[in-house]
């Protein structure tokens, strides 16, 4: 059995995935996406909900939640109040 110091930490990982020919591009061309689930993620753990109750106060149901955490759907701006909402929080869209 490996043990806990012989694991890869995803920093390292991630430099190995970025010198990859077409990997750093198409990251960059996630990277939106990837920030909107992150801090999707973030704000229901912070709020200690689960999908399922997340899913509950914005009714639909817990697929719904795990699709679009898992970058499976992309959710309309209307989702995305709802979410907020659900989880007292404000939504910012914004270009730089």
């Amino acid at each position: 059995m490996r043990k806990i110091n012989d694991l890869t930490s995803w920093e390292t990982y991630e430099k190995k995935l970025m010198k990859r020919k077409g990997f750093k591009k198409l990251a960059e061309k996630n990277e939106a996406k990837f920030e909107l689930v992150r801090s999707l993620i973030a704000a229901r753990l912070k709020k200690n909900l689960s999908q399922k109750e997340l899913a509950r106060r914005i009714k639909t149901k817990q697929p719904v939640i795990s699709r679009l955490e898992n970058m499976q759907s992309y959710p309309t701006l209307t989702l995305l109040d709802r979410i907020s909402k659900a989880l007292d929080t404000k939504l910012h869209i914004y270009f730089r």
